[in-house]
């Protein structure tokens, strides 16, 4: 038997919504493997390099960026970095010798993966969204196993590789110790009338704050309350625009430390179509208004935020139609309680619990089953 520590390579990143997975999946190898030595890859300059140290894991960073699919001659220097990017993993792979990689999505996930299975490692790819993007149908060629979170992937990827394991979530929001009652007044508001959370992701997001701001006098006359994060790119901007005429039935913050609460208190939830977050809100059983953002690649929120409208699991609003559409849309439906339970029961059924330690699981196995071939 090889006694020796399991090694793991964890590879991407660039958002919230691909480093939190990848540190999910860890620690659930970790909780199953506490021997497991692993090294995560990132992208240099990018969210990871402080993330992934804060919870206590090594991290390398690749030179790796996007492609500009603006301005073309930009992508001389993203070749050339790229280049060097898939020469640092290599030396990487060498070096660490993993058992296993896996790819979360973001841009260090290419070149690394690309050099792992080049080099005869198995690797698992995590799909986060209804719809591939480029580097992962590139690297499903050679992927053993590809984690998805949606039905239907089989037109992008080969279907006896596929595992359905939905994506994992923030762990401590499933464990919300608040109820709607206490959440609610810990906001100032009445437990009794209903309450709108408004999320644009951490950065904002441009057409939601619009919305809200072309309809103030809207939310003053109703009773419904809102709780409205800006992103910390508009607070000030939003603060400065209201000025005194802030409706009393509205919370104004730049970031929610402690979301579980902010969901408890919540009836119904006003948000960008990324992944991670419908993830939570199947297995939370939220009613959602999802606007999907504009300036994604391939549009993939907008075809996110459909695999639930068609399963009326969500209520759509289109990005340019926001800021004429979504509070009036929200107004309504907050006093519609026969449909905001209909939505709650809707997407309850797309939940997937267990995603990290199923994934876990895979990455173990695909591990062993490499060390005996490799040991003998």
């Amino acid at each position: 038997m090889n006694m020796e520590p399991l090694r793991v390579i964890i590879s991407g990143g660039g958002t919230g919504g691909h480093i939190f997975p990848a540190l999910s999946i860890a620690d659930a190898v970790k909780a199953k493997r506490p021997d497991a030595d692993i090294l995560f890859v990132g992208a240099e300059n990018r969210m990871e390099m402080q993330r992934v140290p804060a919870a206590g894991y090594p991290i390398k960073g690749l030179p790796v960026s996007g492609f500009d699919r603006r301005h073309l001659l930009k992508n001389i220097a993203v070749l050339i970095r790229l280049a060097k990017s898939q020469r640092m993993a290599k030396q990487i792979i060498r070096s660490f010798r993993p058992d296993v990689a896996v790819g979360v999505g973001g841009y260090a996930s290419g070149p690394t993966l690309k050099m792992a299975a080049g080099s005869g490692i198995p690797t698992l790819l995590q799909e986060q969204n209804s719809y591939a993007g480029v580097t992962n149908k590139l690297l499903a060629k050679n992927a053993a196993v590809i984690c998805v979170a949606y039905e239907g992937l089989e037109r992008f990827f080969p279907a006896d590789k596929i595992r359905l394991t939905g994506n994992p979530v923030r762990q401590n929001l499933l464990q919300a110790g608040v109820g709607h009652d206490d959440a609610a007044r810990s906001y100032g508001f009445d437990p009794q009338k209903p309450i709108v959370l408004i999320v644009g992701g951490s950065l904002g997001a441009r057409s939601v704050n619009e919305s809200i701001m072309a309809h103030l006098d809207d939310i003053r006359k109703s009773d419904v309350q809102f709780i409205w994060q800006t992103g910390k790119y508009y607070f000030e901007e939003m603060k400065r625009r209201i000025g005194d005429n802030k409706p009393g039935n509205l919370v104004v913050t730049d970031f929610i430390a402690s979301m579980d609460v902010a969901y408890a208190a919540a009836d119904l939830v006003v948000s960008r179509a990324g992944a991670g977050s419908i993830s939570e809100f199947c297995l939370l059983g939220k009613a959602v208004i999802l606007v999907p953002s504009p300036n994604v690649a391939e549009d993939h929120q907008t075809k996110n935020a459909m695999a639930l409208v068609n399963k009326g699991a969500a209520v759509f609003v289109k990005d340019v139609e926001a800021a004429e559409k979504l509070v009036p849309t929200a107004l309504s439906l907050a006093h519609d309680k026969e449909r905001l339970a209909e939505l709650r029961r809707n997407i309850l059924t797309l939940a997937l619990p267990d995603s990290a330690s199923i994934i876990a699981d895979e990455v173990i196995r695909l591990a062993e089953e490499f060390r005996s071939h490799t040991s003998h």
